[in-house]
């Protein structure tokens, strides 16, 4: 990792839960928390615990140099809502099989 810049990763000790419009898209009693230097906490919630039928893949992929390139799911009116790394980098290998949503209700 460069100097400065700092990534952990624990498993959180609350649930969180993911709604939009109503509906529950995600909600997870094991869900990992990502900090990383700069950036504010994100929670990933594995697979199992989101509702992937209703999430559509996007095209779009972005590349952290820390955590490798992330793919992106998207709903109907929401592009690009959600994110994973499908091969993380080995530092942050715990993420893998996890998503990640910008907003995330924490209970």
């Amino acid at each position: 990792m460069a100097t400065g810049h700092r990534i952990t990763i624990d498993k959180s000790d609350r649930p969180v839960r993911v709604v939009r419009a109503g509906q529950v898209l995600a909600e997870s009693d094991r869900p990992l928390v990502l900090r990383e230097t700069g950036c504010p906490d994100r929670y990933y919630i594995p697979a199992e615990d989101v509702r992937l039928d209703l999430l559509t893949p996007s095209g779009t992929t972005t590349y952290c140099p820390f955590k490798g390139t992330a793919s992106y799911w998207s709903l109907p009116d929401a592009t690009d809502l959600v994110w994973a790394y499908p091969e993380p980098k080995p530092d942050v290998a715990e993420i893998k099989d996890h998503l990640c949503f910008y907003e995330v209700e924490v209970m």
